[in-house]
């Protein structure tokens, strides 16, 4: 009999290949060359950073250039709405309501897909080399309807990919590709790092710096990450001995980042929208946002610290349910040590799990932005900021987690087969 798990791991990393392949696909009718050249002049603003999201896929123009950005960003406004609207929220309870919550999520998708195509289709046409080559090589109208087609059918097909990988392989679909694309990028940010050196761009020392900043921010999103507090359980006799041969959870695990790592991927992606689209255009005003925006800068640092918190404390909001919780616990015949069952114990949980995401949105926030603003005065890439290091830590805990989790269950089925 296969291994699950394995059968799991080799479903994951078969879609991530599949990702990564993709991202070497190009989209029809561009000069790659002015392409390469305009990015080798505009890796360090926004489009630098959005093209680490991507997995270096705009670099090459690829057809996923825009990456699952589109779908976070759907994502993100539909569950501002169910927090709005009643209807919408209860529609995302329901379990066949769920599948119409998803399907108004991948046609938002779709919309955002279409506009950020378009703009990003008719940046490309005022853009030349510095020898006047046009990055265009066909008739401009079929240009935009190729690039609105390609880049729509890359994005529904990674956002197919995430939701495969989440339902038959192991992790979140949609954050193990952002975490393929920065660590794909990783080598190449290496690389020139060790260059810039070798060419005296970049001090040693500041190498060094970089390095004790990193392991700095690693240690700290670890210790964390793996904080929680336990809130004490106690149940009745009478729930004891109903449940003697089964193990009964006499603690609530509430840990210190209840959102995880989705607080700085939606802050990004709302950043990143706008940039992209001001990043293309050749309006005086838009360039001018667009610079003032300019990553690393005290403007862009500062939205992103702000909406990072907001979502640290939206995303808790969803992922703790205190009522479920404390209904479940009445249900149950448990009940926590000096406070009473029901609202009670419901507004004790509700003010814990603030003060936690108090703390945990502090932590993401200053994690997002402090450790990008220092490596980014020392001149290195965004591959060794915090975002990107929060990301690629937080999905790895996150893996092992589920793999450990996969593997207890598969002893407790072998154990359930040989009859123990």
């Amino acid at each position: 009999m296969q291994n699950p798990l394995v059968k799991k791991i080799l479903i994951t990393l078969g879609f991530l290949l599949v990702y990564r392949v993709l991202s070497y696909i190009p989209t029809p009718g561009v000069d790659f060359a002015v392409i390469k050249e305009f990015f080798d002049t505009n890796s360090n603003n926004a489009l630098g950073l959005a093209n680490m999201f991507s997995g270096e896929a705009i670099s090459r123009l690829s057809i996923i250039s825009l990456g699952v950005m589109p779908y976070i960003t759907a994502s993100i406004v539909i569950e501002l709405m169910a927090a709005t609207f009643p209807s919408i929220g209860e529609m995302k309870k329901d379990r066949d309501g769920n599948q119409k919550y998803m399907q108004i999520i991948r046609y938002f998708t779709i919309l955002i897909t279409i506009v950020q195509a378009i703009g990003v289709a008719m940046g490309l046409e005022s853009m030349t080399s510095k020898s006047g080559n046009s990055a265009i090589l066909i008739d401009h109208t079929e240009f935009i309807v190729l690039a609105v087609f390609s880049m729509l059918a890359g994005t529904m097909l990674l956002m197919w990919i995430g939701e495969q990988i989440t339902q038959k392989g192991i992790g979140n679909g949609i954050s193990l590709i952002i975490f393929a694309g920065i660590v794909s990028g990783i080598p190449s940010a290496i690389s020139n790092t060790v260059k810039s050196v070798n060419a005296g761009e970049m001090n040693f020392f500041a190498v060094i710096a970089i390095l004790i900043i990193m392991l700095a921010t690693i240690l700290a999103i670890i210790y964390v990450e793996l904080g929680e507090r336990r809130i004490p359980i106690s149940y009745s006799r009478k729930t004891i001995m109903q449940n003697q041969n089964k193990r009964v959870m006499n603690y609530i695990p509430v840990k210190v980042n209840l959102s995880g790592v989705i607080p700085p991927i939606f802050a990004s992606a709302i950043m990143m929208f706008p940039l992209t689209m001001l990043q293309s255009s050749t309006n005086t005003i838009a360039v001018a946002i667009a610079d003032s925006l300019h990553p690393g800068g005290l403007v862009f640092n500062v939205l992103t610290f702000i909406l990072v918190i907001f979502f640290a404390f939206f995303y808790a909001s969803i992922a703790f349910n205190a009522k479920d919780i404390s209904e479940n616990l009445k249900r149950q015949g448990g009940f926590i040590p000096g406070i009473r069952p029901g609202e009670h114990t419901k507004e004790f949980l509700n003010e814990v799990a603030s003060r936690l995401t108090g703390s945990g949105a502090f932590y993401l926030a200053i994690i997002s932005t402090l450790p990008f603003v220092i490596v980014n005065s020392l001149g290195a890439s965004f591959y060794f900021g915090g975002t990107a290091i929060l990301i690629i830590v937080q999905v790895a805990l996150d893996m092992m987690r589920k793999i450990e989790a996969q593997r207890t269950m598969n002893q407790y089925n072998i154990l359930g087969n040989v009859g123990l």
